[in-house]
């Protein structure tokens, strides 16, 4: 534990700071010269990660917070104007957005390496209960900041979460109007969510300082579960956890930057590029996959207050586990039944983030029971009865003894584990892919596209023909609000230059005004115009199309998508393929067929599509052979123009995705050089203490 510091500052300022502020003492004692187990193992390094990512997580919020709209009518289009126009918007976005993944990936290693080593026993019980407690926080930010973007995930997962207060008695539905700020899920929603979104990380940071010093104060634990009783049981805080430390973050960099640069939406929901619809409800509404676990223990239980109470005390009850484990030995790597009854546990919480992300129906639900017994018999049966009648093997007598006495097989078991984690991660990402596709159609085929795989990039013929087959075709109907002429003399885009885009622009007559006299006109398009939509309004949309407004195309590529299925989206992580969205789009395109397959009926004003979800859709087949003539010789086939439209629509989409990859692959160079000098520092510096 750290006590008094005897650091004395050799520089005059410093000495005379220290003297009234000590707090380059406390720097000294707490991180550089506070003694640190010589034991410890790399699932100690997540601790160091987690300071990391919370302070990553401010400081890109905080930016992101500068150019977000808190209100119903614009905050989806400033979060993509965020990652369209600002600079470098589209990495602060996806740092935040991925990095809430990650800080939970991170968080959860850290929970489970505290229950498998006892770090929770006496006298760390305060330590504990302050991580159970930034955790609840962590879940409530999460929550708040996934409904920012006001897509329609964010919409209707904050309708169906909020409705659970709904279950307290009496106050319930006064709990529910109060964060609603209305009747239902609005604009006073948003802004108590933003508001609090952004003070509780600050509150996280605060427990944190608590966390920190409890654990100052008791001590670290360690894999042996014994106290550091000589100076030989442990090492200064710095260098030498501190570059063991720096080893450890910069590999979880580079898996944090795999996400940033090459799967930014992996971990995302195609349906939050839709922007929010009250009046449209998701086929499949499932909440994030940190969260599945709790939500599969929530849809277990018929009884809406009963499952609410269920959900909440899977969480509360890990802050009597000191209480309910009172075993002496602290660490399940000498309690053979523990750690085995251990690894269950693990087993089980994964089977219920799996379940949570299926239908409530069927084996799912009966599933979702037995699991969720299991999970608090772990707490309230095998922990306390394990305490009684399981017999521990030999503990060493000190720290020193177990540096000496280390199992030459640690290595390949904590790459085991790791492999695992990993493959639990694909299955959680995978069956949420499989439970947010709609069902009905057939499986798009995959296609070959330019801009796949981490050196894609558009091919400009083709963003060319696209705008062509759009303008002549696709405009008559869809818009393309978040795509500006200038845009098209854009690195990375189709390769006009401005004078072209500047011409192309002058083609679109732009209304405008009101002038001097208070009357609206029309003017030639600029650059700085975004495309003209072919209606005034949505109503006027619909009423020309059957009822029902087309779509817009700026995100189209991204809002839709398709389930992989097993073992293919886990393999998906590894090749970086995410072009579901191209293929959904692509496949539509070619998939009308001018009569139904026998046996096949559609409602009359729809039209078949076999990829279409229920194969019935509203919109005629749009593409047809001869129907654009391209200027470079391009076939003028429909399979040409579905392709190249497609790609097109990618690049409305994505827009920055060639500099986003470039950027990437730098980064990722920097990143494994970075990772191996590390390293060696590493052995350098451990050579002596082991």
């Amino acid at each position: 534990m750290s006590g008094p510091s005897d650091f004395q500052p050799s520089n005059p300022a410093l000495k005379w700071i220290e003297r009234r502020l000590p707090i380059f003492g406390l720097i000294h004692s707490s991180f550089v010269a506070y003694p640190t187990p010589r034991n410890l193992n790399y699932w100690w390094t997540f601790g160091a990660i987690l300071s990391m990512m919370l302070a990553l997580q401010i400081l890109t919020g905080v930016i992101l917070a500068m150019h977000y709209t808190p209100h119903a009518d614009l905050a989806f289009k400033s979060v993509e104007l965020i990652v369209r126009d600002v600079n470098y918007g589209w990495l602060l976005r996806n740092m935040h957005a991925a990095g809430a993944s990650m800080f939970f990936f991170a968080v959860y290693i850290h929970m489970f390496r505290g229950l498998y080593y006892g770090s929770y026993k006496e006298p760390r019980e305060v330590l504990w209960i302050l991580g159970v407690i930034i955790y609840l926080l962590m879940m409530a930010t999460g929550f708040m900041g996934y409904v920012l973007p006001w897509g329609q995930m964010s919409f209707w997962g904050a309708t169906v979460i909020t409705n659970l207060f709904s279950a307290v008695p009496y106050f319930g539905e006064s709990i529910v109007t109060l964060l609603w700020g209305g009747y239902s899920v609005g604009n006073p929603t948003l802004n108590r969510f933003f508001s609090l979104h952004y003070l509780l990380p600050f509150v996280i940071a605060g427990v944190v300082v608590l966390h920190i010093w409890a654990l100052h104060v008791a001590g670290q634990n360690n894999p042996a579960g014994v106290e550091a009783k000589t100076e030989k049981d442990t090492v200064p805080f710095t260098p030498y956890a501190t570059i063991k430390d720096a080893f450890g973050v910069s590999c979880f960099l580079i898996f944090f930057a795999w996400f940033i640069f090459y799967m930014p939406n992996y971990l995302g929901d195609a349906d939050n590029y839709i922007p929010a619809n009250p009046g449209v409800t998701p086929a499949h509404i499932v909440p994030e996959w940190y969260y599945l676990p709790f939500y599969a223990i929530l849809r277990s239980i018929p009884n809406k207050l009963a499952g609410v109470v269920a959900m909440f005390s899977a969480i509360i009850i890990l802050c009597f586990l000191p209480w309910l484990d009172s075993a002496r030995t602290r660490s399940s790597k000498y309690r053979p039944l523990a750690k085995q009854f251990f690894w269950i546990f693990v087993v089980v919480c994964i089977g219920l983030g799996y379940l949570g992300s299926q239908p409530p129906e069927g084996i799912y639900v009966i599933a979702g029971r037995i699991l969720t017994v299991c999970y608090f018999a772990y707490f309230l049966i095998v922990l306390p009865l394990l305490a009684r009648i399981e017999t521990p093997r030999p503990v060493p007598n000190s720290i020193a003894d177990d540096v000496l006495a280390k199992s030459k097989g640690r290595a390949a078991t904590a790459a085991s584990v790791m492999l695992a984690l990993v493959l639990a991660g694909g299955l959680f990402a995978g069956s949420i892919q499989n439970a947010k596709a709609e069902e009905g159609g057939d499986t798009p085929p995959a296609q070959s596209w330019s801009f796949s795989g981490p050196f894609g990039k558009y091919d400009r013929g083709s963003l060319q023909r696209g705008l062509k087959v759009y303008k002549e075709v696709c405009s008559a109907c869809h818009s393309l609000n978040y795509v500006a002429f200038r845009n098209l003399a854009d690195p990375g885009g189709p390769g006009y230059s401005e004078a072209q885009a500047a011409a192309f622009a002058a083609e679109y007559k732009i209304k405008d005004g009101p002038n001097d006299q208070g009357e609206m006109f029309e003017r030639p398009g600029r650059t700085a115009d975004y495309f003209p939509a072919p209606f005034p309004n949505e109503q006027a949309a619909a009423a020309a199309n059957g009822g029902k407004a087309p779509p817009d195309l700026s995100l189209m590529a991204k809002a839709r998508s398709y389930k992989r299925g097993f073992p293919q989206f886990v393999f998906d992580f590894f090749t970086q393929y995410q072009e579901q969205g191209p293929d959904y789009v692509d496949a539509i395109l070619q998939g009308f067929e001018d009569k139904p397959p026998a046996g096949v009926t559609v409602p009359d004003g729809t039209y078949y599509n076999k990829f279409f979800p229920g194969h019935a859709i509203k919109m005629p087949k749009p593409l047809s052979d001869g129907q654009v003539t391209f200027d470079d010789g391009s076939p003028a086939t429909v399979k040409q123009y579905a392709h190249d439209v497609t790609t097109f629509l990618m690049w409305a989409a994505e827009p920055h995705m060639e500099a986003r990859k470039r950027i990437g692959m730098q980064v990722f160079v920097f990143l494994i050089i970075f990772a191996f000098l590390m390293y060696f520092t590493k052995r350098k510096v451990w050579a002596d203490a082991h």
